[in-house]
């Protein structure tokens, strides 16, 4: 009956003492409180009461710096948030430093950010903050990197949330950057008929210049048919003016398609002919 008892009771010491470690977690095996060995995925036994397994999340975990409210250099209080990506790195010492090298972690992680974001943002004015976050996003990372190498956790990145003004300060920055956007349309609206008015300049310039040099060209043309006609009154008409002024009144006779008579044999038909290449008849005899 008393090996019985004792089978029992081996029996619950056996499966007492199991304990899983999954794929994700890494463990510390403790023996009458010093450490005693390091736990991989998978299967373990330990001594119940005598033993104790310690286990740490290795995976990718999350930590909210919380809001807070943080002076900045130009005296506005500003709602500042953040956020840290860590993780513990999975081999043995690492591990151990999680456990052994600071008391809960996660709480001084979040802590450490706050003091560091306090530090970085209150040698800011607000605008040089809001317009800065990616350097104090690295500056942030730096610090938390540095000071939690031994504490086994690898920081994998920070994420600056906000950074709000007072309600009346956010009020006045709206009002500054819709003044600004404003200002920025009318610049632009201005450039726009100034380069219209310019292409109105331009086309009208273009026509006054076509309308000039048509005139030069009408007037070189005028002063082109009064060199022939002066060539032709020195040719054919020198000392005698009055045969020049009855083919003026021809010329205008015919401008108008008026009828004219011209006695045959006169002197201004053979002018006509001889002008036009027309060899004149001789007269016949009577």
């Amino acid at each position: 009956m008393s090996y019985v008892f004792i089978l029992i009771a081996l029996v619950f010491l056996f499966f007492a003492g199991i304990r899983i470690v999954r794929p994700t977690q890494r463990g510390l095996i403790e023996r009458l409180g010093k450490y005693h060995h390091f736990a991989q995925p998978g299967f373990h036994w330990i001594i119940p009461i005598i033993d104790k397994l310690y286990l740490v999340n290795i995976t990718e975990q999350m930590v909210d710096a919380e809001p807070q409210e943080i002076i900045t250099n130009d005296n506005l209080n500003a709602s500042v948030d953040a956020q840290v990506y860590f993780k513990v790195k999975f081999d043995e010492e690492s591990v151990k430093g999680s456990i052994y090298s600071v008391n809960n972690y996660k709480w001084q992680i979040v802590n450490l950010a706050r003091t560091t974001l306090r530090n970085i943002i209150g040698t800011l004015t607000l605008k040089s903050a809001n317009s800065e976050r990616g350097k104090i996003n690295s500056e942030l990372y730096r610090t938390l990197h540095e000071e939690t190498k031994s504490w086994g956790i690898e920081i994998v990145r920070t994420e600056l949330k906000e950074i709000d003004p007072p309600k009346d300060v956010q009020e006045t920055m709206n009002k500054v950057v819709k003044a600004e956007n404003e200002k920025i349309a009318a610049i632009d609206s201005a450039t726009a008929a100034e380069t219209v008015a310019d292409g109105i300049k331009r086309a009208k310039i273009k026509e006054a210049e076509g309308f000039k040099q048509s005139k030069i060209l009408h007037a070189e043309g005028e002063a082109e048919a009064i060199r022939l006609v002066n060539e032709a009154a020195d040719k054919y008409f020198v000392g005698n003016a009055q045969l020049l002024r009855k083919l003026e009144a021809v010329e205008a006779s015919l401008s108008t398609n008026a009828k004219i008579v011209v006695p045959t044999g006169s002197e201004l038909v053979n002018i006509i002919g001889e002008m036009a290449g027309v060899i004149p008849l001789d007269k016949k005899p009577k």
